[in-house]
């Protein structure tokens, strides 16, 4: 069949509701950009990539576990979530993986809403929220961030209804790297009652230095409360994309019914493994990080006073209608960061060389 290029307008086989969804916009590509600026590279700091490469013995467990990938994956991942189990004190039956954390919560929401039930979250969060709430058919409600660029839990327990049947508390919260510290965490939870399941998104965890923000898995006396949680972050493991949850076991095991067949797959299963082999450089690597967080809000913060501080890997400067214009201007002298327009514009923590880049191009940008 020849495709000559004429077509009669399509009949309508996709959804209507998604025109109005905006697309997840990843962190454009580096090499794209050094090519059109004729820079020998560019530098990503768009996507809240840990910088420092592959833990050890990753790449040679991947490399091990490819050598069967004519094989299907162990569907069940007894062996990661067993790891997980041990290294979180709980019983693997309360652990589900799937991939990446935001699947997971696509997979919670398909497991709990139907069409027309309530997904309450803060705005601005993450980013894929949205989405997953409407190719879930269920019904999204946002409650604007507070002053701050925090989740405002009081407005959000009043937003509670008896449609209402998952909260996301994004903890700390992409983009704004706002946290909710315990006391208003324990109040909220003890508002929205027991028929609600509260989604306590940790993708950033082991970037919190503050300590009065809980650790989530510290609520799960409550059958409500579900704790999500990556490993590409400060495990390293974007490129092979996996997460996991801790929930009730009724609760995990509803997901594990749901989620798509194979989905961690084997080269993810190996790597993970071997990542959590190497808590104490995880540790390393976040300290370093942490230092270079503070250091950049820090001298941000003497252009853009209201920086937020961050309890994640990245850093938001509340820039409002100038925000694409200032991602522009980042790019121009070869950095890549992460414009939301009308918002703010979120820049991940790289290395100090990169951090510098990104300040002397902000600088130039914001003086």
């Amino acid at each position: 069949m020849t495709d000559t290029g004429r077509h009669e307008p399509p009949l309508r086989l996709t959804r209507a509701d998604l025109d109005a969804l905006p697309n997840y916009v990843p962190g454009r590509s580096p090499a794209d950009l050094a090519r059109e600026l004729g820079l020998p590279e560019a530098i990503k700091l768009a996507s809240n990539e840990v910088p420092y490469g592959p833990l050890p013995g990753v790449v040679e467990a991947v490399a091990e576990a490819v050598a069967g990938s004519h094989r299907y994956p162990d569907m069940g991942v007894v062996a990661l979530r067993q790891a997980l189990a041990e290294r979180h004190g709980v019983h693997p039956d309360r652990i589900a993986t799937g991939c990446g954390s935001v699947a997971l919560a696509e997979h919670l929401v398909r497991a709990t809403c139907l069409p027309g039930d309530e997904l309450l979250y803060s705005w601005r969060s993450f980013e894929a929220y949205p989405i997953i709430a409407a190719t879930s058919g269920a019904t999204s409600v946002r409650v604007p961030n507070d002053a701050g660029h925090g989740h405002d839990l009081d407005a959000m327990a009043a937003a509670v209804t008896d449609r209402t049947r998952m909260v996301l508390v994004c903890n700390p919260n992409n983009p704004t790297g706002t946290a909710v510290r315990k006391a208003e965490l324990d109040r909220f939870l003890d508002a929205v009652g027991e028929d609600v399941l509260v989604v306590i998104d940790e993708a950033y965890r082991e970037f919190v230095t503050d300590a009065e923000v809980p650790d989530g898995l510290t609520y799960l006396d409550r059958p409500n409360v579900v704790v999500l949680r990556t490993l590409s972050k400060a495990w390293g493991l974007a490129g092979l994309r996996i997460g996991f949850l801790v929930a009730a076991p009724e609760v995990a095991a509803a997901v594990r019914k749901v989620v798509t067949p194979f989905s961690t797959s084997m080269a993810a299963q190996a790597g993970a493994l071997a990542a959590l082999a190497q808590a104490d450089e995880v540790q390393r690597r976040c300290a370093l990080v942490v230092a270079e967080r503070d250091r950049v809000t820090e001298a941000l913060r003497k252009f853009v006073p209201d920086v937020p501080a961050s309890q994640a890997n990245f850093v938001w400067l509340p820039l409002g209608d100038r925000a694409v214009g200032f991602g522009k201007a980042c790019e121009a002298r070869g950095v890549i960061v992460r414009p939301f327009p009308g918002d703010g514009v979120r820049v991940t923590i790289g290395t100090p060389a990169e951090n510098d880049a990104f300040l002397a191009a902000a600088e130039s940008a914001l003086a």
